[in-house]
């Protein structure tokens, strides 16, 4: 009776020292250190909003402490797909080394601050853009798109109308047309080092750079590129 106490003693102490020991190699793996997560983030969204006017102003959040990761030998920072780097966003940071893998979205603030250009009067819709009608004030970054340099409005022809002060926004504005519907237009197609040029009807609007559909004197449809000087290009 005795001999089974102490085996069963024995027992009992290499199950706790195998319990501690596995306990110890728990703790005996690196961590991930939350301040090298959030460098990495700060780095990449500092990166990614250079071409962004103004003052950029980076905030990221603070990890909960509880969040415990394998440390990796190389962090990657990603935005989300559907995800903006203006305002409150979320940055991705993943490890992709074999056998640590994991993914962690910390919340971020990115404030811009920037000269935003205005209207300085009440516009018309169809108006042509001139240097006179455009103002500035400094203010933050709301959302994408917003103008900041009067080359990227003068010239521009707005889609409808705007009242005084108004901040001039990129889908505010199209180009002017080089070709408008039911105009006469030369047809350009380049075939093996020539070209061959046709008369043809233009069957809609379109600025330079645009696609518009021309009818031949035929009376074929095709589509072709609007060029700076009104011409359209076809590409067989």
């Amino acid at each position: 009776m005795q001999a089974n106490n102490i085996n069963m003693k024995n027992i009992l102490q290499w199950i706790l020292l195998g319990a501690l020991l596995c306990s110890m190699s728990v703790w005996a793996v690196p961590q991930q250190s939350h301040a090298e997560i959030r460098t990495a983030i700060t780095a990449f969204v500092h990166e990614q909003t250079l071409h962004l006017p103004g003052q950029v102003t980076i905030t990221v959040n603070e990890i909960d402490r509880r969040v415990s990761l394998p440390a990796c030998p190389a962090l990657e920072a990603f935005l989300p797909p559907g995800g903006q780097l203006l305002g409150n966003s979320t940055v991705g940071v993943r490890c992709t080394a074999n056998m640590k893998k994991w993914t962690l979205f910390v919340p971020v603030q990115i404030k811009v601050s920037a000269n935003l250009l205005i209207t300085n009067r009440s516009l018309q819709q169809g108006y042509v853009l001139r240097a006179e009608d455009i103002g500035s004030q400094q203010s933050e970054l709301a959302q994408t798109g917003i103008l900041t340099d009067p080359l990227q409005a003068i010239g521009k022809v707005l889609k409808f109308s705007v009242g005084a002060g108004q901040v001039l926004k990129q889908d505010m504005l199209r180009a002017p047309y080089a070709v408008r519907q039911g105009q006469i237009v030369q047809i350009q197609v380049e075939r093996q080092g020539f070209k061959i040029h046709a008369d043809g009807q233009a069957l809609s609007n379109a600025a330079e750079g645009e696609t518009v559909q021309v009818k031949t004197l035929s009376g074929q449809v095709v589509s072709g590129v609007v060029q700076p000087d009104g011409a359209v290009n076809i590409r067989p």
